[in-house]
């Protein structure tokens, strides 16, 4: 129960990767604040963390409307005395949008899925993260979490997607610089492939079965929606956090750095090994069996890979 006491806020965990957060977060003790859109699918994550002895308090809350989310911080600060220690923006809209416009060109799609993936996705992350952070610099402590992908790094499904993946990590950088002097940390969290229940969902459709089989088994095969989770607990623990502050921190690097596993026993995977890297290519996958474990790609060739000058 490391975070007893603690006072959390997850946006988007009606399900998927927002509610293994959730469930995490309860478990070690923290009173978290769930926020979606539909009543029905909230109070099934709420009745799952409270069958786990968790804390969960649902709020309908669509993360695209500002009054909504002016509306869920207020409540927040009366109900718990001003107090907020983690604000996990996880909200998402976008990826029944991405799906459908799968094998599309930007300008062969209707330029308002820009708005559905990225007015929840991005827009919502700010207003939350500027409430959250109006209580947090008060109380001197505080962690924002905002759940990015590659997508920010490299081309991924469509323009807006990395548009949007690369604001959010640009947008807990930029915050981390203004928010440092007064003790809340902000970071960009990116969990490896997650079959999350719409992701599989989707997957298991035709517009799934033009997906490359690499592609489909890598996401099917993926961590589980809690790992994400498990890192922001043992984030939230470390006495060092604040040196991460500003950073893109990866579920697999975090899951090593504090000897996480899945829920299953499974081990994360590791994206960034030589010897996943190398099983990923047709004609050098023979290679993976027989190339260590132990040999990563550095960090900055990541940032090499996505330089612009």
């Amino acid at each position: 129960m490391a975070l007893s006491g603690w006072i959390c806020l997850v946006t988007g965990a009606s399900r998927g990767i927002g509610r293994g957060i959730a469930l995490q977060l309860s478990e070690a003790g923290a009173t978290v604040y769930i926020t979606g859109r539909q009543e029905k699918t909230l109070r099934q994550t709420a009745s799952e963390v409270k069958e786990r002895g968790g804390d969960c308090l649902p709020v309908v809350c669509d993360s695209s409307k500002e009054d909504d989310i002016k509306q869920l911080f207020e409540r927040i600060k009366h109900e718990q005395n001003g107090r907020l220690d983690i604000l996990v923006n996880n909200a998402y809209a976008g990826v029944q949008a991405i799906f459908d416009s799968m094998g599309k060109k930007f300008w062969e799609t209707d330029p308002d899925i820009w708005d559905s993936i990225n007015n929840t996705g991005l827009r919502g992350h700010y207003f939350c993260s500027v409430y959250a952070s109006r209580m947090m610099v008060e109380q001197g402590r505080g962690l924002i979490v905002m759940i990015s992908s590659i997508g920010g790094l490299k081309y991924l499904f469509n323009v807006s997607y990395g548009v949007g993946k690369a604001a959010c990590d640009r947008l807990a950088a930029d915050m981390a610089v203004e928010l440092k002097r007064s003790g809340v940390a902000s970071v960009s969290l990116w969990p490896g492939a997650v079959p999350t229940e719409l992701v599989s969902q989707m997957l298991n459709t035709e517009k799934g079965e033009a997906v490359d089989p690499k592609v489909f088994q890598l996401w099917m095969g993926g961590e589980s929606t809690e790992v994400s989770g498990k890192c922001i607990v043992e984030l939230a623990k470390d006495k060092n956090l604040m040196s991460m502050t500003g950073k893109v921190l990866m579920t697999c690097d975090l899951a090593r750095r504090y000897g996480i596993l899945d829920v299953d026993g499974r081990s994360v995977t590791d994206y960034t090994t030589l010897k996943f890297l190398v099983s990923q290519v047709p004609y050098l996958s023979w290679l993976a069996p027989i190339v260590p474990s132990f040999l990563r790609v550095p960090r900055f060739m990541l940032t090499l890979s996505g330089g612009r000058f």
